[in-house]
């Protein structure tokens, strides 16, 4: 199963180094450049939840905007408000889309994430997110390069077309190991959904656990031809 326990002994330590330096250096940049203007489109994944525990160390009152589909796991949600608890100064804002879900069905027909689910992604996820990039400058993303072969040419600092605007990516060099190191040295709290085979986290209709080791996102849109929800492409 693809957790913590696989890549770090519990009493191995961690320390601080360029990676990470990188990472806290490239969020100052951000910060610094765009000041208000930055949003960070948070997934509330792993790799989200050492972004927000990054960005808390920078500017302690981001704006951090959660895509709420209103189809995610019931753990998601609950960590959410205990991410909010832990952190009562960052502005963590749910951004839902203009329809419900049963005014979905209602326009689309049911199920519309099994039948059309680039669709589906598009409405729940894709419009959301550019109502809330609207006027930003730029937006912070949790992307890696080892994730995925889409993913492998991301850099710190690209641009955007598809929301025109600045896509800043602080984790760009850092390995699942480096991810969980972090995790479990600074004790962050995270979804257990982690800890039962689920490395990537999406809509529970659409996110299964991953049954390829080299492909953390193997468990999303299983057998659909489907890798991403089109908010990075």
């Amino acid at each position: 199963m693809l957790t913590y326990q696989n890549w770090v002994e519990p009493k191995e330590d961690f320390e601080i180094d360029e990676t990470y330096r990188g990472a806290l250096n490239v969020i100052k940049w951000a910060y610094d450049h765009y000041g208000d203007d930055v949003v960070y489109a948070c997934s509330f994944g792993i790799e989200g939840i050492v972004l927000i525990d990054l960005i808390s160390k920078i500017k302690s009152d981001a704006k951090i905007v959660f895509l709420d589909t209103d189809v995610h796991f019931k753990e998601t949600y609950e960590l959410i408000d205990k991410v909010k608890e832990k952190y009562p100064s960052l502005n963590i804002q749910l951004k839902k889309p203009k329809l419900t879900l049963e005014e979905q069905a209602a326009q689309h027909g049911d199920k519309l994430w099994e039948r059309e689910p680039n669709k589906c992604c598009n409405i729940r996820k894709i419009i959301p997110l550019e109502e809330t990039l609207n006027g930003a400058t730029a937006w912070i993303s949790g992307l890696r390069r080892e994730q995925s072969e889409t993913r492998k040419h991301v850099n710190f600092i690209n641009k955007d077309e598809r929301f025109h605007s600045v896509k800043v990516c602080p984790l760009i060099h850092w390995t699942w190991k480096d991810v969980w190191r972090y995790v479990h040295k600074n004790d962050l709290i995270y979804n257990p959904l982690h800890d039962r085979g689920y490395p990537s986290i999406g809509c529970f209709h659409c996110t299964k656990p991953a049954f390829n080791e080299d492909d953390l996102r193997s468990g999303r849109w299983s057998g659909q031809m489907k890798t991403e929800c089109g908010l990075h492409q």
